[in-house]
């Protein structure tokens, strides 16, 4: 039985982050009916749409794994100041994932063709998402003033040439900039800073959280039906999706795209994919009414994580530590980012910590570096889009248009193939 509706499908999209948000609004788009499926508020503090780093950077197509990486393994686990850390007692859990990872950037053919898929999903995402916000009325939330990786000399950049070489080879425009230059564009950073590179097509949001509380509110106003419900698993008949099944009932469906972040893994298996998905679990602070305002948004080399302006204060967003979605946050990776915005901004002084937001949250992480998208092997009316680590929110227009073309029984703008969950048979 079909649960068509004015001519188009029941569509049920499970996550409300930004990848099911924007899913969401490309299916309605194309004329069919949505039911947005989750426990919670999109846009609320639970997800790691609210608490990323900012950014909106087509140029971000590096994997975290490169040749050599395995020789840093040993660092991570003793390291507590490192910005990727590993605990201890997660390893065993752990180890069939660190291989693929350390496998997966074995050799830098694999590192770019792993960019390559990377820069089909980006192209595009600011104006993508600027148009998403005027659409819901929020377009002061994007802005379009590139974002800058901070280097303590020109030595470091050189010493990630190839990185930079593959950017170059992908048409990605970027810019050098020299320390005076650097100087006058954010008077209030250190003087450790003295290179930095521009990505000049990037943006950032300046409240990625209100941006996905506009995007619900818009999905709503064009009929879309909230359910506050935990998926559970599947019905299918014969191959064919006939509802999704969750604690509070069944509901009713043609197509369901699952896009639920770090929880996608359990879903993923019951519609037949054993896909090797963890957290990449990310911190982030957020200080206060700093007595000086921050123009850049930027991530130094030697922290390794994003700064930006926000209406709440100064966010550095960043970590990356690897346990289990039910293990208590380690506060301590926070600190580490308080204690790098001490230093690169001496203007803050001594920081009242008992007046920081800290904020942990989860990234749904592939070993590739690639999320999946496209069809399961339940049925092609179960569709993913999930696991985009870090670049959930640059990578979301365009996996929720690869979304809703497959949706409908339409080709796709770019070729699902690279990112199928298969894969990791």
């Amino acid at each position: 039985m079909s649960n068509q509706r004015r001519g188009g499908l029941a569509v049920a999209v499970i996550g409300g982050g930004v990848v099911g948000l924007t899913a969401a609004l490309e299916c309605q788009r194309a004329g069919h009916e949505v039911i947005l499926i989750d426990p919670d508020r999109p846009g609320g503090r639970q997800a790691a749409s609210y608490g990323n780093g900012t950014w909106i950077n087509p140029g971000a197509v590096m994997p975290l794994s490169v040749p050599g990486l395995w020789r840093e393994v040993p660092g991570y686990l003793t390291d507590r100041s490192s910005p990727f850390a590993i605990r201890w007692p997660y390893l065993p859990l752990l180890a069939p994932w660190l291989v693929r990872f350390v496998l997966a950037g074995s050799t830098w053919e694999k590192v770019e063709a792993c960019a390559q898929a990377r820069h089909l999903l980006n192209r595009g995402a600011v104006e993508a998402h600027a148009a998403y916000a005027e659409e819901a009325g929020v377009g002061h939330l994007v802005r379009r003033r590139g974002t800058w990786f901070l280097y303590r000399d020109r030595g470091e950049y050189e010493a990630e040439a190839r990185g930079w070489a593959i950017r170059r080879r992908l048409g990605i425009p970027f810019t050098e900039i020299g320390e005076e230059e650097l100087r006058a564009l954010e008077p209030a950073l250190g003087p450790r800073y003295r290179f930095a590179v521009r990505m000049d097509e990037a943006g950032n949001f300046t409240d990625p959280g209100a941006y996905c509380t506009a995007l619900a509110a818009l999905l709503e106003k064009r009929g879309a039906r909230r359910a506050r419900a935990r998926v559970t698993g599947f019905a299918v008949e014969g191959g064919r999706l006939r509802a999704v099944n969750t604690s509070r009932g069944a509901i009713a469906c043609d197509r369901a795209l699952v896009c639920a972040g770090a929880q996608s893994r359990a879903l993923a298996r019951a519609a037949g994919d054993a896909v090797p998905l963890i957290s990449e679990r990310g911190y982030h602070v957020v200080i206060p009414a700093p007595r000086f305002e921050v123009n850049l948004s930027a991530i130094p080399l030697d922290g390794k994580m994003a700064v930006a302006m926000t209406p709440a204060g100064l966010r550095l967003a960043g970590q990356v530590e690897l346990a289990s979605l039910a293990a208590a946050p380690d506060w301590r990776r926070a600190d580490i980012l308080i204690d790098h915005a001490e230093r690169m901004f001496p203007a803050l002084g001594r920081v009242d910590r008992a007046k920081v937001d800290r904020w942990m949250g989860h990234r749904p992480s592939t070993p590739d570096g690639l999320p999946c998208i496209g069809p399961s092997s339940a049925s092609p009316d179960i569709l993913y889009g999930f696991g985009h680590a870090h670049v959930g929110m640059i990578e979301a227009p365009a996996t929720a248009r690869i979304l809703a073309a497959l949706a409908g029984g339409e080709r796709p703008e770019v070729d699902p193939a690279p990112f199928s969950a298969r894969r990791f048979r």
